[in-house]
């Protein structure tokens, strides 16, 4: 959530995108850290959240088996909405889709609650090209709380805004479902992130309201969330480096199983562009399977793809021998 200065509206990426590769001249820049104001409804905001889906725990046993698996599609749909959406299609271009596949993913970031979609892709792209500096919303350098969600306590780094705004993000501006998610960001967020989880089960068996709120809105956002920000921080402290070793982010095995196939980080820093995020394709990519899905039933395409050829090259030249 919240990578706005003062807000609750999301957390940067899923999985470190951008425009481009990480640019190491800019990596290097600036290493001192200034005196950041502490934003307390955040913390507040945050700390309730949590305590609410340790809370929620407490509520599986008497809940209906349907609102359990219920749950678990709410995070894929929430999933989906990030690392299909805002991180492989709007933050990268790595794939085009039509505006029925469109129209879908954006309602699933809402229901994803990271920002909205302009935000979340300017944000991850700024994190791709300044990765590890002060510029990067979450910089891996400042610790594993930083990075996977003390960077929300805190007010940007004025680096951060003023790397962004040399960022071409036209293509976000020229998409109608971005630009409509945007302007009524606030609505979606709460039809699709917590009415919809909440009234399904109480409407269609029976669940109760209190359980349908604390498993398929809070205990489920929860998760999602924190999947998503151990990408910035895990995926960027834990793991092999086999395409590049000069760079942080890393390959996390455990990473990418909880977010859907985006720990694979090393790959997708040393090449941004490639729609599956990894050379294996499919294998532990459930985001991948769904884009390679939409193909077929003609619903995305033109997916760009890392060559063996150029792959190799790269393990060669600077990677760690890992694999």
């Amino acid at each position: 959530m919240g990578s706005e200065e003062e807000k609750m509206d999301g957390e940067e990426g899923a999985a470190g995108g951008g425009g481009g590769g990480t640019d190491v001249g800019e990596r290097r820049s600036g290493s001192g850290h200034s005196a950041q104001k502490i934003v307390w409804r955040n913390v507040v905001l945050m700390t309730a959240l949590h305590l609410g889906a340790v809370y929620s725990l407490s509520l599986v046993p008497q809940a209906q088996s349907l609102t359990w698996l219920w749950a678990y599609i709410c995070f894929l749909i929430t999933a989906l909405g990030v690392t299909a959406g805002a991180h492989r299609l709007w933050s990268h271009r790595s794939y085009k889709a039509k505006l029925p596949l469109r129209m879908f993913l954006a309602a699933a970031n809402s229901m994803a609650f990271q920002n909205d979609i302009y935000e979340w892709s300017r944000d991850h792209r700024v994190h791709h090209k300044y990765s590890e500096t002060n510029a990067d919303p979450h910089n891996a350098t400042r610790g594993f709380f930083f990075s996977h969600v003390g960077w929300l306590f805190v007010r940007k780094h004025p680096d951060v805004a003023e790397k962004g705004k040399k960022l071409d993000v036209s293509d976000l501006l020229a998409d109608p479902v971005v630009v409509f998610q945007r302007k009524y960001y606030k609505t979606s967020v709460l039809i699709m992130c917590f009415l919809m989880p909440t009234f399904i089960p109480w409407y269609f068996w029976g669940e109760s309201l209190w359980n349908s709120y604390f498993l398929a809105s809070i205990l489920r956002y929860t998760i999602s969330l924190n999947v998503t920000w151990l990408v910035n921080s895990a995926a960027h402290m834990y793991g092999n480096k086999p395409y590049d070793k000069y760079i942080s982010p890393r390959e996390n095995r455990f990473v990418t199983f909880g977010a859907l196939g985006e720990g694979f980080h090393n790959y997708h820093h040393t090449f941004p562009f490639d729609y599956s995020t990894s050379e294996f394709g499919f294998r532990l990519n459930p985001t991948t399977c769904f884009i390679d899905f939409m193909c077929w039933l003609g619903l995305a395409s033109d997916r760009k793809r890392a060559s063996k050829q150029m792959i190799d090259a790269r393990k060669l030249r600077t990677g760690d021998g890992s694999a």
